[in-house]
């Protein structure tokens, strides 16, 4: 009887010992030094990934930065390699590195429903960083009727998602919030130039008709604006759903674009200023230590 006594004894405790050590692991917990047994596991999110490609719109484009009515990647916010800008691109993979390691597939006029091809075409690359900026064309549409439906913005956006993830699921991915549309309108219409510009056919919900101030034409902006919000809300809640994404917290909404940050050519694209502006919120979003 002592000796099974000891042996169940024995048996008990090599089963304990297997058991602690998985949980253990589970936990995360680092191995003891020198044994080997257990290493600890990476951080969910990455701070200083190694290559980048960009998805999104004519902002990400560098739209009308350098010339009027045309892109200018060289000072995107997200992949240029200009040095007023110093891109998020730069800042995390250097100059050289920015130069091979990162690619726009970001398009002018693109829209939400654009967003799965761009990212099929980003996954081919394998960046461990895909950012994302898309929404202001699903609200600077013909008239304020014609925006895109928030349910079919958000079954979008989660398509969008689910595209990256079938190809590359450890891929982090950050999401900028749309601008504040309402904001660069009244601070573009104080240019005559700009308001030329805007009635070759940018933003005509938003900014037709800009110095209109009836009743009628601050009910369409305000609408736009609150469909704005409504697209910020559904980038905020989808993200949140995925442990490899990260929302900037509508620090591009927030931010409070002044002149100096909008186009000489239109008064309303980020210039080469205010492309700067967004890779600086960008690279602080994604460097820092907690969403």
């Amino acid at each position: 009887m002592r000796k099974r006594s000891r042996r169940v004894r024995t048996v008990l405790a090599a089963v304990a010992a297997v058991v602690l050590g998985a949980a253990g692991c589970d936990g995360g917990s680092p191995a003891a030094p020198g044994t080997g047994a257990h290493t600890a596991r990476p951080p969910v999110w990455d701070r200083s990934p190694d290559s980048i490609a960009a998805v999104g719109d004519s902002i990400t484009r560098g739209f009308d930065a350098c010339a009027v009515l045309s892109d200018c990647p060289e000072v995107s916010w997200a992949t240029g390699g200009d040095a007023r800008v110093d891109s998020l691109a730069v800042r995390l993979l250097g100059v050289p590195g920015a130069a091979e390691r990162s690619w726009n597939y970001a398009v002018t006029g693109a829209r939400m429903a654009d967003l799965p091809g761009q990212m099929a075409r980003a996954a081919r690359r394998r960046p461990q960083l895909v950012t994302v900026m898309a929404g202001a064309n699903d609200a600077c549409r013909s008239s304020a009727s014609a925006m895109t439906p928030v349910a079919d913005f958000r079954a979008d956006f989660e398509e969008a998602l689910r595209t990256l993830r079938s190809a590359l699921p450890r891929t982090q991915v950050y999401v900028a919030s749309v601008p504040d549309l309402k904001r660069l309108w009244s601070q573009g219409r104080t240019n005559a130039l700009g308001k030329e510009v805007w009635k070759l056919g940018i933003c005509p919900s938003m900014l037709a008709d800009a110095d209109d101030m009836t009743g009628s034409a601050m009910l369409r902006r305000d609408s736009v604006q609150r469909r704005v919000v409504a697209y910020n809300a559904v980038l905020r809640e989808v993200c949140a759903r995925d442990r490899r994404c990260r929302f900037d917290d509508d620090a591009v909404y927030d931010y409070r674009f002044g002149t100096d940050q909008l186009s000489q050519w239109d008064w309303f694209h980020p210039s080469t200023d205010g492309q700067a502006r967004l890779a600086e919120i960008a690279y602080r979003r994604i460097t820092a230590s907690h969403p």
